[in-house]
């Protein structure tokens, strides 16, 4: 066996509100003093590239929501992004400046990793409230400060794993509760894809419209690099590849589940075959995480092939319990006495990244716009959003220090 990574209970804070439950004792919205369902809700987007112009139509559709404020380091995502906002949205590089409005009652923040739990943080103290891309931390130590922040300031703050908005992963839930799939000791996850995003050719970035020094924020300094400014995620310093940027999605499922708050052990081998010389983190990875209650819980992803695509599995001693973003299946066991039940939302092959249907993104969004009227807890917290990238980071850690990681008491 080889030694043992540790991480100290000490540097995490675990899941401790259940999600979309009871009724928080928190003040309305501070700008509009957002009261009903009548009331409009002014919103700033921070980090306006990809991920956020994915997410704008979705919010637009949502109703007495204005995008009213745009930041970004780089001016043709805001560019792109005004196209889609309020026409007299007011624009920024420097994202302090949308908390400082009075006009602006939350904010959704969609930029690279490092960046989640700073700019977390400065909106809940400046009393906004924030829906947040996953993973929300990016180092495991930030778990406490960013809870601590959305408590102290009693301010909404909801995670981007969508699939708590979802109706057939709720009635999952509902289901494995009432024990339709018997007792569950394993659970399988994946995220495949077959891509070839990895390629280095020819960045397009105007550096002269990039604020390169604020991208890197808190990230070691570095000369500028438009690959890794398109591609953030393969880079230690602004992500934490495959289990942060996709298996967070279902590890949160099954925490929600299995009412899970960490792993106990982890153990993950992982390599680059399609990007080698080129990403930092794996581009095929296999972890298995280990959690009390006698229960494994084992991930796989690459970039090379994509069977079996994004989907989680719940493997009862009933039944198996299928997901993925457009339906829900359970199949008996051939001993067991579990009926077969189907929920098809989406149309298309098993395991898409997205689906026709159900929007899950909208059904989040719309999640968290409700919490903001009504001050209820949303469906991801921030406590299960920590929980969830923390055993990715424990996952991570096995790998880099090719160790058996310990979540140590």
């Amino acid at each position: 066996m080889p030694s043992k990574a540790s991480i100290s209970r000490r540097t995490f804070l675990g899941a401790s509100a259940a999600a979309g439950g009871a009724a928080l004792a928190l003040p309305a919205a501070s700008a509009a003093q957002v009261n009903g369902a009548n009331e409009r809700i002014n919103v700033g987007l921070i980090g306006t590239g990809g991920r956020c112009r994915h997410l704008m139509p979705a919010l637009a559709r949502v109703p007495n929501v204005r995008i009213t404020a745009l930041c970004d380091v780089y001016e043709p995502n805001m560019d792109l992004a005004r196209k889609l906002a309020d026409p007299k949205a007011f624009t920024t590089r420097n994202y302090h400046e949308i908390l400082k409005r009075k006009d602006i009652d939350a904010v959704l923040i969609a930029s690279p990793d490092h960046w989640h739990v700073p700019m977390t943080v400065d909106a809940c103290a400046a009393g906004k409230d924030v829906y947040v891309e996953k993973p929300l931390t990016h180092k495991l130590s930030e778990g406490r400060t960013v809870i601590e922040a959305q408590n102290k300031h009693k301010r909404i703050v909801q995670v981007g794993t969508q699939q708590r908005s979802m109706p057939h992963f709720i009635r999952g839930k509902e289901l494995l509760r009432d024990g339709r799939i018997g007792r569950v000791h394993k659970v399988h996850l994946t995220w495949n894809r077959n891509s070839d995003r990895v390629r280095r050719g020819q960045v397009n970035v105007d550096v002269k419209k990039l604020d390169w020094k604020g991208f890197l924020g808190n990230a070691t300094q570095q000369d500028f690099d438009g690959y890794r400014f398109r591609n953030w995620r393969w880079f230690w310093d602004f992500g934490n590849g495959i289990l942060t940027d996709l298996m967070v999605h279902f590890i949160d499922v099954a925490h929600w589940y299995l009412d899970l708050d960490h792993p106990i052990k982890a153990v993950t081998i992982g390599d680059n075959y399609t990007s080698r010389g080129i990403w930092q983190t794996p581009d095929t990875i296999q972890t298995l995480l280990v959690y009390p209650n006698d229960i494994q819980v084992y991930f796989e992803g690459t970039f090379c092939n994509a069977r079996n695509g994004a989907m989680i599995e719940f493997m009862g001693t009933e039944a198996t319990m299928y997901l993925d973003r457009g339906r829900m299946e359970i199949i008996p066991e051939a001993r067991g006495k579990a009926k077969a039940e189907e929920m098809i939302l989406g149309k298309g092959p098993r395991g898409r990244d997205f689906y026709d249907r159900p929007d899950g993104e909208q059904l989040h969004l719309a999640n968290w716009i409700d919490s903001i009227r009504t001050r209820r807890t949303p469906s991801c917290p921030a406590e299960a959003g920590v929980s969830a990238a923390a055993a990715a980071h424990l996952g991570n850690q096995a790998f880099r220090r090719n160790q058996v990681a310990v979540w140590a008491k």
